[in-house]
């Protein structure tokens, strides 16, 4: 029998389709719907076997409908259920923005509480796929600035399951964004469910020069950069915020008041981004007076993704380019 606290390496599709598992094996009310998530398991194969082992009426396949497929999991949530939807990519959510936005977000509060949406929808962003313009956005800005929605962006294996079972748990909805780079990474992840808070931001790495802020798979980007830093005698911090909305940002702002640089770090395109809003935190608090130098975003290019490789690449944030801006903000202080 494992321990309490026992861990294995498994994919970070792997730690999400476990999660789904064992939520749906301790309520009968958790079950899943979207497109091709049954018996071929899946665009990108998240849900597996889940199929075989729940069946037909707890792993729904749905026609290729985003707005009557979030229709439908509102309703459920309404009834009682605990939906969890999986959208193909996530720019197909542009065709349920008003069941997202203008129902699942706000009916507690026009309800007045009395009734809430425990919906979770999950849909993978990004790119580096070769799925060019329409399947490559990374619109986690566009959720985040919804009041009534939860969003959460996945770094690791381990937090891809903890926060999906705590995004299970939360009795209004949860948007989860999975990067399709990081479906196949592996990394430690208990075998129990274990549940990772909702708006907790995680410290990955301590560093005494610079804090590098940054989300989805820019976080292995910037461990990657990190290391290559050090060995110019440049030690950096790497912050994950994990939830988006609500933001934990006490410990960014306190890494930044200590290191005294900050390089904010996406894939999405720097215009009105996430990373603004982190900046404005950092600037609207004493941290502010703390700075050494100015903050700095990396994002990526105000652009559609484009279809050619190289294009692409050039498109968003590579490890190359953090290390780049991080040493421009050493030398500018």
């Amino acid at each position: 029998m494992s321990s309490p606290t026992s861990t294995r390496t498994i994919t970070y599709s792997e730690a999400i389709r476990e999660g789904i598992g064992q939520a749906m094996e301790a309520d009968d009310s958790v079950f899943m719907l979207g497109e091709d998530i049954g018996v071929y398991g899946g665009a990108f194969g998240v849900s597996g076997d889940l199929y075989h082992r729940f069946g037909p009426e707890r792993i729904r396949d749905t026609p290729i409908s985003e707005l009557g497929i979030v229709g439908a999991a509102v309703g459920a949530a309404l009834a009682g259920m605990r939906p969890i939807v999986e959208i193909q990519f996530s720019d197909f959510t542009n065709q349920a923005m008003d069941q997202i936005v203008n129902q699942a977000a706000k009916i507690h509060f026009m309800l007045g509480g009395a009734a809430s949406v425990p919906m979770v929808l999950r849909a993978p962003l990004g790119s580096g796929t070769g799925a060019a313009a329409q399947h490559s956005q990374s619109l986690e800005a566009w959720f985040a600035h919804v009041p009534g929605l939860k969003v959460v962006m996945p770094a690791t294996a381990e937090d891809a399951k903890g926060l999906l079972l705590s995004a299970i748990d939360d009795p209004n909805p949860v948007i989860v964004l999975e990067h399709k780079l990081l479906y196949r990474t592996s990394g430690p992840v208990p075998e129990e469910a274990v549940r990772i808070p909702l708006g907790k931001t995680a410290v990955r790495r301590t560093g005494a020069d610079l804090s590098i802020v940054a989300t989805g798979v820019m976080v292995s980007r910037a461990l990657e950069a990190a290391e290559t830093l050090a060995a110019e005698g440049i030690e950096v911090s790497v912050i994950d915020p994990r939830t988006l909305s609500p933001l934990d940002d006490a410990p960014i702002l306190a890494d930044v008041a200590r290191t005294g640089r900050a390089l904010l770090v996406q894939e999405a395109p720097g215009h009105v981004g996430f990373m603004a809003e982190i900046a404005a935190r950092i600037s609207e608090s004493p941290t502010l007076y703390r700075l050494l130098a100015p903050i700095k975003r990396l994002s990526g290019l105000n652009a559609p993704i484009p279809y050619a490789p190289q294009l692409e690449t050039a498109s968003v944030p590579q490890v190359d380019d953090i290390v780049e801006a991080a040493l421009t903000i050493m030398k500018e202080s």
